[in-house]
């Protein structure tokens, strides 16, 4: 990524404290390349500042309304991930249905030979599938669920236009499902939006799959109901304070857990990396970005 922007930003700077490094050299910058956090106080430092390209669909760590009140354009790299998303989505589900984790030590630890045959799991076919967010990713799982016969649930801000059935009740689409995916946006809006109720209306044979933002699930409630058998199974690639995952949740053997890794495979990081040098380039260029977030739409107009 860095080699493919040189031509365009012949100076590139990658400061260790970036704090402490824009408090001198702030004004210098035009374009930042991130995949992590940039505050207010960040683009208050950079008066010259005229576009974020952030590496990730999600943008919740970035002060998107400081950016627009600065005239600065925020963009992602969306589309590009939902199908690796999704095939994580589906993953964490198949592997939390079919005890993956359970049967793999089995196997490993020598129970197959002296206990004789591992317990029965479950079929994820023919499932009630509830959907939190039912955007670009969530259309993608849809379809990955495809095989398996399921019946699609979905909850969003509003309606949309596709033949599964809108819920406007959360708890109640929560008490149908037999499996609640999560692919929301994070932010504050959506800050435990997975609560207590919910996870209780999921059930003690339910599965809850968070492949969104650690954030959007109550991450204390949630292991409290995996602990009591509230709530029967969690597959999770995103937690609240990563990369810390708390021993409560790592001990428990009714759940699947991965290091946030939801898009990362080569291919995919690659088309995302492509997407936000493609970014970059175009506004270089005069041509205005290629992937605006929504809040930044008028801005992105060249």
């Amino acid at each position: 990524m860095l080699e493919a922007v040189a031509g365009a930003f012949p100076t590139v700077h990658q400061p260790d404290d970036v704090t402490a490094w824009l408090s001198e050299h702030g004004a210098q910058v035009s374009h930042v390349m991130t995949t992590g956090a940039v505050d207010a106080a960040m683009i208050a430092a950079m008066p010259n500042l005229r576009m974020i390209a952030s590496y990730g669909v999600g943008y919740d760590h970035i002060d998107v309304a400081a950016a627009v009140a600065a005239g600065v354009v925020v963009t992602h790299t969306p589309d590009v991930l939902n199908a690796e998303v999704a095939t994580t989505a589906l993953m964490l589900s198949m592997a939390c249905y079919r005890e993956l984790l359970r049967d793999e030590a089995y196997v490993r630890n020598g129970r197959w030979a002296s206990d004789g045959a591992a317990p029965l799991t479950r079929s994820l076919d023919r499932q009630v599938i509830g959907i939190v967010g039912l955007g670009r990713i969530g259309m993608e799982i849809v379809r990955k669920f495809a095989p398996f016969d399921p019946t699609i649930l979905y909850h969003a801000r509003n309606a949309r236009d596709v033949d599964f059935e809108y819920c406007p009740d959360l708890v109640d689409m929560a008490r149908r499902s037999d499996v609640l995916i999560v692919i929301t946006p994070g932010g504050a809006g959506t800050r435990h939006l997975i609560n207590a109720e919910v996870m209780a209306a999921l059930g003690p044979t339910g599965t809850l799959i968070n492949v969104a933002r650690g954030t959007v699930v109550d991450e204390a409630a949630m292991i409290a109901a995996l602990q009591s058998g509230a709530l029967g199974w969690a597959g999770l690639d995103v937690f609240e304070n990563e990369p810390e995952v708390p021993e409560a949740l790592r001990a428990l053997s009714n759940v699947v857990l991965l290091p946030h890794v939801g898009s990362a495979t080569h291919e995919t990081r690659a088309a995302m990396g492509q997407l936000v040098v493609d970014n970059l380039l175009s506004d270089a260029a005069g041509t205005g970005p290629v992937s605006a977030v929504p809040e930044c739409a008028d801005l992105a107009q060249v």
